[in-house]
Formats: structure tokens, C-alpha cells, sequence
């Protein structure tokens, strides 16, 4: 049904009925669905700022209001704003899966868990709006039947043919029905609405009532919506103008719904009063609006300057793997601060997230194209280190300790040694390379354990013979107390080794000894071959194979030195012998034939000391 003419009268200015149809529209929609209105009450976070799981758990809470219906636009903002990062995302994946196996035949999957809980929390929210939209759309059109015939009958009171009294009653009971009509599609409300104010009108102005009866009414009416314009009047000051502004939603609702009509005299003033204020609210809301638009301006030039950023860096070709990281923290700096900067102005914002992707896939491009290129060295690297873990695997078990040893810390070094595998045998390699170096030093570390007992055994033994060895009395017979300090020697080299720590033992022994050789007076080189013969036994048991050939180093190049020395006095003897006065110098060529003596004496010593030591690295 199209109505004659409006309830009230138009608003002069083009501006005052934009206001008021802005306010109409939105009455109109939470006319259908009355849980519409509590959408008020919650409040519209910037949603396109949070990262993906802010953004699930905002939905989860969303989804927990009873009221469905309210919180319907905030739902929607969520949703497109996780699908934008989350599609992003696995644009972001499926780029390197491809550039890590760009042979592969297999297709490409990814399961992100928080994709999983998004599409429960959403799959629940859109089940209850449909139970919702289910019971509702069942009523609204039984509504807008029931309305429409309201207003017929309301249109027929005016020519009907019973009294006075019973008009007045039939009009009564159409108010009453009228007000328990129920919701109607929020595309008809005001063409409704407005026809039946039109007909409500019509009624008392050309229906012959009781004159007295209808100005009470028209003056009750004009009281209330003079309440509702000084109620608007205060609106206008209100600090907060969208709470102000949602009460004056509300004070229209009453106006139009609640409080019937006034005497012609006043219906255009009131009307117009009331508009104009509203206008002054619309146009403090849309200073607000101003405002907002420019902050998302602001947003869409950092926005813009963070793209550009992106895009110099895709300019950039790094040539290691280091640098390519730093490259890639940049960007991810760079991402977070463009998902954190805000709203941008809705016409745009399609365009700039496409720019802001573009830019991104091209920077992956370029650093998919570098680690495409040093994928074969990662699998080479991979062989390497598997052939590292089959070598530690092989000597895990090993009980030569000593040996073994060097070996699996030379295995650790080439290890650190070899560079990058791919991403995808990573773990699995260093784990099974751990496990077994572990296996194998876990031995060694219990094993030393049980030696380090040993040791100090050996160190409690030879420190109570040592000791006992200050009582040994020589008998006085020299071949006697040779073999007794012979045996003593012996006897040392049984009680075993001693803690490094603890090595100062071995030195008051050989003090010992010296003293004991010093008082037996054997000869010289008796008595140093005979220390130098302890001495060797010890490097033996040391196992230290630096110090042994430290050893041979030091006795070759004393042997070197007193070989030249005799070659240097030979050459002196042949000069004396060679003057005229040589039987003036025999004083001389006699000290020097001593020297020479010497010299081979200790040249002989030295080199049955360089045969001994040369026999350690044989045995």
C-alpha cells in the first residue's frame, strides 16, 4: 500500500531530511530485529590491527553474546580481517614450500591450528544467526499482514457508518493491536509506519469526534513531544555524541511509534524543531566521522610508506644466509607495523592490501630465488652430516677410550664445521648426531669416574712409599743396594697412575731417588740413565703423545748442539797442531782433547736417551 503523503510535514532544508532518514534507515532495521539495538553496548575495536590470534579470541567472545544479532557487523569485521592475514599467510607458505621443492609433484598442505578453532568459533556464530533469522523471518511477514490490515480498517473508520461511540471504540482497539502487531522487514517499516500516521491524522481531523476528547489528546501529544525536543536540546551539549546520538535514535522511535499526532497548528513547528536538532547532532557526528576519516588517512600514508619500504627491500639482493635473516626480521617488522597501523579508508582499503601482498611476494621471491639457488649445497651439507652421524654411531660404543676419544671431538668439529641442511631434516639430523655423541661421552664420563677412584688410590699408595723410603739404609755392598733402589723403581711403576692434580708425587720420588743415587756414587752416566729411564716410563703411562715428542725434539737438537761443539774443537786441535810452536801448545790441545771427551760422553748419553724415547712410538 503507497502512502498519500508523509506523516509529517518535509523538512525545508535537504540537509534536515538527510539526518532524519539516517536515523529512519536504522530505526528501520532494528524495527525488524529488536536485538539489533544492543549492538550499541559493544564496543567496535580496530579489528584489522590484531593479529590472528587476538582476533580468534575476540571472536570467541563475540560469539558467547546471547543477543546474536548484536554483534553481527563485529563478527563480519573479524572475519575479514583474519581471512586477509590468514590468506596472506599461506600465500607466504605455499610460496617457500614451492621454492624449497620446486620439482615436487606432491600437493601443497599446511595445517595452522588457529585456522581450525576460527572456522568452529565462526561455523558457530553463523548456526545461530541462522536459528535466528529462522524464527524470525517466520513472524515478520505475518506482522506486515497483520499491520496492513490495521491500516485499512484505519482507513475505512473515517467513512464507516456506526456511531460515534462505537468509531471511537473500534479506533481504540486498532491502537492496541497496532502496538502488539510485532516486528516487520525492515524495507517496509517506514512506508508503514508513515501510512499509518497518515491515516491516524486523518482520523481525528476529519473525523467528527467529541472536539474536547481529541484537543486533549492533540494537547497530551504536543506535551510529550515538547519533552522529547528540550530532551534533544540537552542531547545537543552531550560530551559523548554517539551516546548522545543513540539516545536521540531512541527519541524518534518514541515520536514515531509511541506518541500520536498534534493539532495542525503545531504539527509542522514541532516537526521542524525537532529535525533541526537533529541535524545539529548529525552534524557533530559527522565531525567525528571527519575525524575518523582523517586518522584513517593518516594510516593509509603509513600504510603507504611501509609498502614502499617492503619494496626497496625486494630491490635488495643479499648473497648469504645471515644477511638474507636480517632482511627477513626487517620485513617482519615491517608487516607487524603495517597489520598494527589502523583502518584505512574503506574505498581504498582493497587496493592497498593488494599492494601491500604484491610487495611482499615479491621481497619472498627474491629470497626464495637465493635459497633455491644454495639448495644443492644444503643437500651436500645434509650427506656430510649424515655421514658425521654414521661415524658417531659406529664409535658409540667403543671402549677405547683413549683412541676413540680424539676422534669423536675431531667428528664435533667437522660437524660445526659443515654449514646449512634443509629446514626439513634439520632436527631430525642434529638429533640423531647428539644422541649418539652423547651416548659415547656418557661412557667416557662414567668410565673416568671409575679411573678417578683408581687414581687416587694410586696417589694414597705412592704417597705412603714414598714416605717409607726415607727409613731405606744402604748395606754398603754396591751391587746390594743398586738392585734394592732398582726394585724401589720397580715397585713405583705397579702402584698406578695418579690424578693429573696429584702429579707432584712422581717429583718427590724422583727427589728420593737422586738422593739415593748421589750417596751410592755410581757414575754419571749410570746414574742419568737410570732417572732419564723413570722419566720415560712415566711419559709412557701418560699416554701424552705432545709431551713424548716434545722430548725427542729437545734430545735431537742437544744432540745437534754438542755434535757441532765436537766439530768445532776437532777443527781447533788441527789449528794448534798445524803452528810451528805445537809442542809449546800441548797445555792447550790436552784441555781441548778433554773437552772433546766430554762432549762424546754426553753425546752417547743423549742418543741412548733419544733410542729410548724413539722405542715409546713403536711399542
Amino acid at each position: 500500500m503507497v502512502a498519500e503523503t508523509q506523516a509529517e510535514p518535509a523538512p525545508e532544508a535537504d540537509s534536515d531530511q538527510a539526518a532524519v532518514a539516517a536515523i529512519a534507515q536504522t530505526n528501520a532495521e532494528e524495527g525488524e530485529d529488536e536485538t539489533l539495538a544492543a549492538r550499541h553496548d559493544i564496543p567496535m575495536e580496530d579489528y584489522e590491527a590484531m593479529p590472528m590470534d587476538r582476533l580468534v579470541s575476540e571472536l570467541d567472545k563475540l560469539v558467547a553474546v546471547e543477543k546474536v544479532m548484536s554483534v553481527k557487523d563485529h563478527v563480519e569485521q573479524v572475519k575479514t580481517a583474519f581471512l586477509s592475514k590468514y590468506n596472506h599467510f599461506i600465500d607466504e607458505k605455499k610460496e617457500e614450500f614451492l621454492a624449497e621443492n620446486p620439482d615436487t609433484t606432491e600437493e601443497f598442505h599446511y595445517h595452522y591450528p588457529l585456522k581450525a578453532k576460527f572456522d568452529t568459533l565462526y561455523n558457530q556464530f553463523r548456526d545461530k544467526r541462522n536459528v535466528h533469522f529462522k524464527s524470525l523471518q517466520n513472524n515478520l511477514q505475518e506482522n506486515l499482514e497483520k499491520r496492513l490490515a490495521i491500516v485499512n480498517e484505519l482507513k475505512e473508520l473515517i467513512n464507516a457508518q456506526e456511531n460515534i461511540k462505537d468509531t471511537l471504540k473500534h479506533f481504540n482497539e486498532l491502537r492496541e493491536r497496532w502496538k502488539n502487531a510485532g516486528p516487520i522487514p525492515k524495507d517496509k517499516y517506514n512506508h508503514v509506519w508513515n501510512n499509518y500516521h497518515f491515516h491516524l491524522e486523518n482520523f481525528y481531523d476529519y473525523l467528527h469526534l467529541d472536539r474536547d476528547a481529541r484537543d486533549l489528546d492533540f494537547k497530551h501529544n504536543l506535551t510529550q513531544k515538547l519533552k522529547i525536543i528540550a530532551r534533544a536540546e540537552e542531547l545537543v551539549n552531550e560530551p559523548d555524541v554517539n551516546k548522545a546520538f543513540r539516545e536521540l535514535q531512541d527519541l524518534h522511535k518514541i515520536w514515531k511509534e509511541d506518541i500520536g499526532p498534534v493539532s495542525k497548528d503545531y504539527r509542522e513547528e514541532v516537526w521542524n524543531r525537532f529535525s533541526a536538532l537533529t541535524k545539529q547532532m548529525h552534524d557533530k557526528r559527522e565531525l567525528i566521522f571527519e575525524s575518523q576519516r582523517e586518522r584513517e588517512n593518516q594510516n593509509l600514508e603509513k600504510k603507504k610508506e611501509i609498502i614502499g619500504k617492503i619494496e626497496a627491500l625486494a630491490q635488495e639482493k643479499m648473497s648469504a644466509h645471515a644477511s638474507w635473516q636480517g632482511q627477513v626480521e626487517k620485513v617482519e617488522a615491517l608487516r607487524n607495523e603495517f597489520f598494527s597501523a589502523g583502518k584505512v579508508p574503506s574505498e581504498v582499503n582493497e587496493e592497498t592490501w593488494s599492494a601491500f601482498k604484491t610487495a611482499v611476494r615479491n621481497f619472498n621471491a627474491l629470497k626464495n630465488s637465493f635459497y633455491k639457488d644454495i639448495k644443492k649445497d644444503q643437500n651436500d651439507n645434509l650427506n656430510k652430516k649424515q655421514a658425521l652421524v654414521e661415524r658417531a654411531k659406529a664409535l658409540q660404543e667403543s671402549e677405547d677410550f683413549a683412541s676413540t676419544t680424539p676422534i669423536m671431538k675431531q667428528i664435533q668439529e667437522e660437524w660445526k664445521q659443515v654449514g646449512h641442511v634443509p629446514r626439513k631434516y634439520s632436527d631430525k639430523i642434529w638429533k640423531e648426531f647428539k644422541d649418539a655423541c652423547n651416548r659415547y661421552f656418557e661412557r667416557l664420563k662414567a668410565q673416568r669416574n671409575e679411573a678417578n677412584e683408581e687414581e687416587m688410590e694410586a696417589f694414597e699408595k705412592k704417597k705412603a712409599y714414598v714416605e717409607s723410603m726415607k727409613d731405606f739404609e744402604f748395606t754398603g755392598n754396591h751391587k746390594t743396594d743398586l738392585d734394592a733402589i732398582k726394585t724401589h723403581i720397580e715397585t713405583w711403576k705397579t702402584l698406578g697412575k695418579v690424578p693429573f692434580s696429584r702429579k707432584h708425587i712422581d717429583g718427590k720420588f724422583n727427589k728420593v731417588l737422586d738422593g739415593l743415587f748421589e750417596k751410592l756414587s755410581l757414575s754419571k752416566k749410570d746414574t742419568d740413565m737410570m732417572r732419564f729411564a723413570n722419566k720415560v716410563e712415566q711419559l709412557s703411562e701418560s699416554n701424552d703423545t705432545r709431551k713424548i715428542d716434545n722430548e725427542k725434539i729437545f734430545l735431537m737438537r742437544k744432540i745437534e748442539e754438542v755434535q757441532s761443539e765436537i766439530f768445532q774443537l776437532e777443527n781447533n786441535i788441527q789449528f794448534f797442531t798445524n803452528t810451528k810452536n805445537a809442542k809449546k801448545e800441548n797445555s792447550i790441545v790436552l784441555e781441548v782433547r778433554k773437552n772433546i771427551e766430554k762432549h762424546k760422553e754426553e753425546l752417547s748419553v743423549l742418543k741412548d736417551k733419544l733410542k729410548k724415547v724413539r722405542s715409546l712410538n713403536q711399542e
